[in-house]
């Protein structure tokens, strides 16, 4: 594993699979996030579908194609490319073997498309659209399936506000009305998103970050007894990073490999690989200053104005993206990220 390198598939292409996770089905890894490899400044384009690899190793990956293709011919529809489609995250359904996805939609009012099928490689149909999750607007999430009784569990950020954990009904197409809230803020980039959920040793871990959009800002990580807290703030884990920019990057989801005792996975974007570190801080001040003033009112906005947006917020160039993961290192049960030029999955026990 080479953090921070373009990573290409065995066709020599790079991968595109952003703000993604991974799927153990079968002896194989599948790994799918959104396809960027047309979303350049100036073209309007958010997004070209959902994207599958497939891998043995977790170091080499074949392109299996869209799953989710983009719907290019109806500016209704939430697949079309200049949707703000976000955050894939798919729950293999045990009981039924079907697979259900859910995609975030972002717009004035954030809302989510789930989409079911009966393999990992679709076809996927629509079964929801416009959903509005307890009726708020749902950001960044992720989607936490127990592995002893089979219930849901769906982290998400409730816009500009805090973080909210949801039940999911039996089929994880909706969330059944029973929820917790957790890490209240005033207002970007303090405010947490992009959740990802892991369990360890009994303990339930949540890696978030801040809200500002590409750029990149410390992570945060804490740690509970149960799916619904009360939660524990341990602060940044990446001690080593001395820009407060996690190396960079932004975490979309942790995977525990199922062959290792105790490898977890922190899989990252690194959406601006040229940004300077010290532009992000910048731009984290500048979001703090104007946000904070917005929001005088008491009124929560769901996006900055163009106006007075940092550059690249609104729509920054991404097809050229890449990807930090890192193992994680455990101290009792503070969980740390430590940087590596290149490491090995083998090297662990």
């Amino acid at each position: 594993m080479r953090p921070g390198q373009p990573w290409l598939d065995t066709k020599g292409e790079r991968i595109q699979s952003h703000g993604g996770s991974i799927l153990y089905v079968d002896g194989t890894f599948y790994w799918y996030g959104e396809n960027k490899e047309k979303t350049v400044t100036g073209s309007g384009i958010w997004h070209w579908g959902i994207r599958l690899y497939a891998s043995r190793d977790l170091y080499n990956w074949e392109d299996r194609g869209l799953i989710i293709p983009p719907e290019p011919d109806d500016p209704a529809c939430p697949l079309h490319p200049a949707k703000q489609v976000d955050r894939p995250h798919i729950i293999h359904d045990q009981r039924t073997g079907r697979f259900v996805c859910w995609l975030k939609i972002m717009g004035a009012v954030q809302e989510s498309t789930v989409l079911v099928a009966d393999a990992i490689e679709g076809p996927y149909r629509i079964v929801r659209t416009g959903l509005r999750p307890l009726g708020m607007s749902a950001g960044d999430f992720d989607l936490v399936v127990d592995p002893d009784d089979g219930k849901g569990y769906y982290y998400f950020e409730r816009v500009h506000s805090e973080l909210i954990c949801a039940d999911l009904t039996v089929d994880y197409t909706d969330v059944s009305g029973s929820y917790s809230t957790h890490f209240p803020h005033p207002h970007p980039p303090y405010v947490r998103e992009a959740p990802a959920y892991f369990r360890r040793a009994g303990k339930h871990y949540l890696i978030t970050s801040g809200t500002s959009g590409y750029f990149p800002n410390p992570s945060e990580v804490a740690v509970a007894d149960t799916y619904h807290g009360p939660w524990t703030v341990l602060g940044d884990p990446h001690p080593g990073d001395t820009t407060g920019t996690s190396y960079r990057s932004q975490i979309s989801s942790v995977f525990k490999h199922p062959h290792k005792k105790d490898l977890y996975i922190a899989l990252a974007d690194r959406w601006l690989p040229d940004l300077p570190a010290e532009v992000s801080a910048k731009v984290l001040d500048r979001m703090a200053a104007m946000y904070a003033g917005a929001h005088d009112d008491g009124t929560h906005d769901d996006g900055a104005g163009a106006a007075d947006a940092p550059p690249g917020l609104l729509e920054p160039s991404t097809a050229l993206a890449d990807y930090v993961w890192l193992p994680i290192r455990f101290d009792g049960d503070l969980p740390y990220l430590d940087w590596h030029d290149e490491w090995r999955i083998e090297d662990f026990d």
